[in-house]
């Protein structure tokens, strides 16, 4: 993962050149800053963003986690599919026991229900439901 000021996001296809572009239920992860540090607090080191797998970081929100949830990232809809489960490969670059510490702290996936371009700094509205009706 790197960190890029912008990305393409289209409808029910998810980001552009990210490996699951196209994929059905899992388009886009969106993980938060303030769970990354609670997530620290228990591991007991640094969780670096970049490390975690997630596409994108909230830096000051509580990401949802109930499905069907919505969320925008500046003119992009996001519904919430799942919670995004941490992967094994976690205690291998971050080190070990972050798999465990990030465990409820790692985000959801969502599906693109309205694409455009996210810039970073773009508003969150966390509460989109009356966005998108």
């Amino acid at each position: 993962m790197r960190s890029v000021p912008s990305v393409r996001v289209e409808t029910a296809r998810g980001i552009v050149g990210d490996r699951y572009h196209g994929a059905r239920h899992r388009q886009v992860s969106v993980q938060s800053l303030s769970a990354l540090h609670e997530a620290e607090e228990v591991f007991g080191a640094p969780v670096p963003a970049g490390l975690t797998r997630r596409n994108v970081t909230l830096s000051d929100a509580v990401v949802p986690r109930e499905p069907g949830a919505l969320l925008r990232i500046g003119p992009v809809l996001l519904e919430v599919v799942r919670v995004a489960a941490p992967c094994k490969l976690l205690d291998d670059t971050i080190g070990r026991g972050a798999q465990e510490a990030l465990r409820r702290r790692g985000g959801s996936i969502c599906r693109v229900l309205e694409g455009g371009l996210v810039v970073v700094g773009d508003d969150v509205d966390l509460d989109a439901a009356v966005v998108a009706a």
